[in-house]
């Protein structure tokens, strides 16, 4: 049996404070709907490289990529460990779709990682590989990076991409943090529900000509790159939408599970 690969909208580091945000508990409660993986591969919107960047370090730990927020959330730790072997099996991998991909020892976690994995899987007990992600190349590179590990899966290998399903930060500031999406954000995140679970591949990645408000949801792509990757390691099947919720009215937390065809 395969594992699905998931898409998931991390959002503000604040939300593993908000006890009380559906993202938190829905976050809390994805582990249980399927089986425990022997080691994580996950592409973070926060780790941006021109090329290719496996983590192969022995431990990882969290780092604070951002600034003014609750002193909580500083204190926080997470300190899984890595898998150096998995590293290079993905590089191997991953060579195939950038020839100039490396191997490095860089043991810190982004907040796009670490926070969404501290409430998934709070003991830290599952090997973690972290690779970077290249804002600068075209959607389908992003989706061949997944392809190229979608035989992972049968190996009990979950591959995650972390970004957000809109994410226009110049707008943040005009929302409280509970507002309702504005229009803009809301038909933007339906129309692509449609096309992900209708199984349009083609249409998605032609997301910043054919949808309605690409570029006031996505002024940089580098939040909505992680959705193609986990589409490619995920086959190229059908996706489910398995939560949706908004923080601050224009970050929708929408995640996906993407299982494919091999996943029967």
């Amino acid at each position: 049996m395969y594992l699905p690969s998931f898409f998931i909208s991390h959002g503000s580091p604040d939300i593993a404070l908000m006890t009380e945000h559906p993202t938190y508990r829905f976050l809390q409660e994805l582990p249980k709907t399927f089986s425990q993986p022997d080691a994580i591969v996950i592409f973070s919107a926060h780790w941006c490289t021109e090329h290719v960047m496996v983590s192969m370090a022995d431990r990882h730990k969290a780092i604070y990529d951002f600034g003014g927020f609750d002193p909580r959330l500083y204190a926080m730790t997470y300190e899984p460990k890595g898998q150096p072997e998995l590293a290079r099996e993905v590089h191997t991998l991953l060579e195939k779709v950038d020839g100039k991909a490396e191997l490095v020892n860089t043991s810190g976690l982004d907040h796009g990682v670490w926070i969404l994995l501290k409430l998934m899987y709070p003991k830290a007990d599952i090997p973690v590989v972290q690779v970077s992600i290249q804002p600068d190349r075209p959607l389908g590179y992003h989706y061949n990076l997944g392809s190229a590990l979608a035989e992972l899966r049968k190996k009990n290998i979950l591959i995650i991409g972390s970004g957000a399903m809109t994410h226009n930060l110049y707008e943040l500031s005009r929302y409280e943090h509970d507002a309702a999406p504005p229009g803009w954000v809301s038909v933007f995140a339906n129309w692509m529900k449609e096309r992900l679970e209708a199984g349009e591949k083609d249409t998605v990645l032609q997301y910043r000509k054919l949808s309605p408000h690409a570029l006031e949801n996505h002024p940089t792509e580098e939040h909505l790159q992680p959705l193609f990757i986990a589409m490619g390691a995920g086959d190229g099947g059908i996706a489910k939408r398995i939560h949706t919720a908004s923080t601050y009215g224009t970050i929708m937390m929408d995640a996906y599970k993407f299982t494919g065809i091999a996943a029967g």
